[in-house]
């Protein structure tokens, strides 16, 4: 469900359930469509989001470290330990920031007690992003994108630098697609287009929509090919979405996902990413496409 970068640079080619995660969570945004990775059909009026949308509302950080000190005292659900950091990273506190180095220093040195199943060290790579953001609040987008490519560029990055990618707007899609379209390998157009994929900036929508059509005219091997279709889901524009739609309709029409080895489950490669779109964002592309307003 979640998605994960090793932080040599190298793409983590598997994606397990449950991983070393940075949150993907929009909800209440009525430009957008909802997308959770955290929930199952994530909808307005249940349970589930009337407590996401307090987490997102959130405006006080002591608030939010007070959630995440709950899930690790295994008093409240895990999942809002991921979603309080994310909200904390959004909020830039300079005092949370140092707070969130301290306990990533305390998990480094197994000091830090979970509930059973869960790991401290998934927690790292999010807290981290706390600190990523206050940095970003100090220099400026410009500078802020710059740093990071050079991190990925030499290869040393994780989920942090992915998600902080991801909110920089402007411009960064334009250059994460350079850099996959000049990719000389597999495993570095792989790890490109995931980078892509993290980023809410409409102006991936033209080049992830073609490689989601043809992946092959990429050099992309099919089963990465939901990179592009995460990316789409996660811009959650009309725009974005009816171009995921138009790039199945293509690729359905050309076979393009034929090979029974994709399928899973008795359903083919194309029926079970269509299934996605409702597991992370409540409804079907035709609901969201008939609803989002126009952005342009």
């Amino acid at each position: 469900m979640w998605r994960s970068l090793m932080t040599t640079g190298v793409m983590l080619l598997a994606l397990p359930a449950l991983a070393a995660a940075q949150v993907q969570l929009r909800f209440g945004d009525p430009a957008r469509a909802t997308y959770s990775e955290l929930h199952e059909g994530l909808r307005a009026g249940t349970p589930a989001a009337d407590s996401v949308q307090r987490m997102v509302a959130e405006t006080k950080p002591a608030v939010l470290w007070q959630r995440l000190r709950l899930a690790l005292q295994d008093r409240a659900p895990w999942p809002e330990a991921f979603m309080a950091i994310t909200r904390l990273a959004e909020l830039r506190s300079a005092a949370y920031a140092d707070s969130a180095k301290r306990l990533s220093a305390r998990i480094a040195q197994g000091r830090v007690t979970v509930p059973p199943g869960r790991d401290a060290a998934d927690l790292v790579e999010p807290l981290r992003a706390v600190t990523l953001e206050r940095e970003r609040s100090r220099v400026g987008d410009d500078a802020m994108r710059k740093s990071l490519l050079v991190t990925v560029d030499g290869g040393a990055y994780g989920l942090a630098d992915a998600w902080e990618l991801g909110r920089l707007g402007p411009c960064t899609a334009e250059a994460l697609g350079k850099r996959f379209l000049a990719a000389k390998g597999e495993p570095d157009r792989v790890r490109w287009l995931t980078l892509l994929s993290f980023s809410s900036d409409p102006a991936g929508i033209p080049l992830l929509s073609r490689v989601y059509a043809a992946p092959d005219s990429f050099e992309v091997p099919l089963r990465y090919a939901t990179r592009a279709s995460d990316g789409l889901l996660w811009i959650g524009t009309r725009e974005s979405l009816a171009a995921l739609k138009q790039a199945r309709t293509t690729a359905r029409a050309r076979g393009v996902y034929d090979d029974p080895a994709l399928s899973r489950g008795g359903y083919d490669f194309l029926a079970n990413d269509s299934s996605l779109v409702i597991s992370r964002t409540g409804k079907w592309l035709d609901e969201w496409i008939a609803e989002l307003p126009a952005t342009r």
